[in-house]
């Protein structure tokens, strides 16, 4: 074994997860979304795991959050996990407390081949040495090991409070620094009303949040460490250039009654029966031809503004798969979409610009960013994942003027 190969950094596996829809239905839901993530777990063989779920407890989260334990004991009794020896769990479930419930729930897993693996104190300002497991659930207002933030109320659209905000660790991984935000964001209400014109009404509410978070992390008294965003952050394409585009040789139809439309068909021109292109309602986006969201996606980028509003800050790498949202969550049905929203790329995996430093490039170390689940139902959203090798000692680190030890042990 060469140096080369002995000193390489660990492969870090980052996952973002809208699991509220597997917790409706989880007799039926779970057991699929689990067999595809530990499938993935398995090919990937990563030796750090960080995954962000959203909305845990589902969507009618008083009656369904007792399903989230049954979810943790299945994956932590998983052969494919038996290999990490140190797990720190966070997961926001005090869902009475409504001025801080979120509904976020992280997931870290460090696999017994890393040596030197800590967890930042957010109160001692200092790091801590990681051994064991840790859960930490309920009200979790008060553990260190986390910054948890709700958004201001009138961030809220109507100043209706909801499950959005942010949640974020610091770790460092064979002496790298970085933080690990996950973050759900507002979403698109009315179709109606995101087709009026760009940016939409919601994105603006998701612009205004998403800059608060940067804001919160890059001024707060604590030293600024490389960083990646990832999970919900709703972000929807030009939803008025997407109809434009879908239905430049169809006829726009408003329906409605007392002066407010109900809904608009597109019908088009020249056809004999007036063939229906587009139907949108409040709830619907209703295109009869599926195949240009699903294979023939690639048109739609040019449509994902959302992002570029933070181009000078936050990176993506490119986007292969399709929309990640909204799929069906019939359990039969893998690659269709619901007929409720204009697809879009909800789900993401940002960085700032210094975070690219700690992913190793080369043929060899090419990092994947791809979706997980493409054939089988995985709820509504598709999880999302970036697996890249880290590059060890680079960023803030405490350990500099000390001899370098092995990393990973192979």
């Amino acid at each position: 074994m060469g140096d080369a190969e002995r000193n390489m950094g660990p492969g870090m596996l980052l996952v973002s997860a809208n699991v509220g829809s597997i917790f409706e239905d989880p007799e039926n839901m779970l057991p699929v979304w689990l067999t595809e993530f530990l499938s993935t777990i398995k090919r990937v063989r990563p030796q750090f795991i960080a995954m962000h779920c959203q909305e845990i407890g589902g969507k009618n989260y008083e009656t369904s959050m007792q399903h989230v334990d049954v979810f943790l004991e299945r994956l932590l009794t998983s052969d494919e996990m038996q290999g990490y020896d140190r797990t720190r769990i966070f997961l926001d479930e005090d869902f009475k407390t409504v001025e801080s419930f979120t509904a976020l729930g992280s997931f870290y897993f460090i696999h017994e081949s890393i040596r030197n693996a800590s967890i930042y104190d957010w109160q001692a300002r200092k790091f801590r040495s990681l051994s064991g497991r840790e859960i930490y659930k309920g009200n979790i207002n008060s553990i260190p090991f986390k910054h948890k933030e709700k958004f201001p109320q009138d961030f809220f659209p109507n100043f209706r409070w909801s499950r959005k905000g942010f949640l974020r660790t610091r770790w460092s991984i064979c002496d790298s620094i970085f933080d690990l935000v996950n973050i759900h964001l507002f979403h698109d209400a009315s179709n109606l009303i995101a087709v009026e014109t760009w940016p939409s009404a919601y994105s603006n509410y998701r612009h205004r949040a998403l800059e608060h978070t940067l804001k919160r992390i890059s001024e707060d008294k604590h030293e600024r460490v490389p960083h990646f965003i990832f999970g919900d952050f709703n972000f929807r394409l030009d939803t008025q250039s997407v109809v434009k585009c879908l239905c430049a040789t169809a006829k726009e139809e408003r329906i409605g009654n007392d002066g407010q439309i109900k809904r608009l068909v597109y019908k088009e021109e020249g056809s004999e029966n007036g063939k229906v292109v587009l139907t949108l309602e409040k709830k619907v986006f209703d295109h009869f031809n599926q195949e240009v969201f699903i294979n023939d996606f690639k048109w739609l980028h040019q449509f994902d503004k959302e992002p570029k509003r933070f181009a000078d800050r936050l990176q993506e790498l490119d986007i292969t798969f399709p929309p990640s949202y909204p799929f069906s969550e019939d359990v039969t049905e893998g690659r269709q979409y619901m007929k409720t929203r204009c697809p879009a790329w909800c789900d993401r995996i940002l960085l700032s610009q210094s975070a690219r430093d700690l992913i190793q490039r080369g043929d060899e170390y090419s990092p994947v960013y791809h979706v997980m689940g493409s054939n089988v139902c995985m709820g509504d959203h598709k999880p999302i994942y970036l697996y890249f090798r880290l590059v060890p000692d680079t960023g803030k680190s405490r350990h500099r003027q000390r001899p370098k030890p092995t990393c990973v042990v192979l």
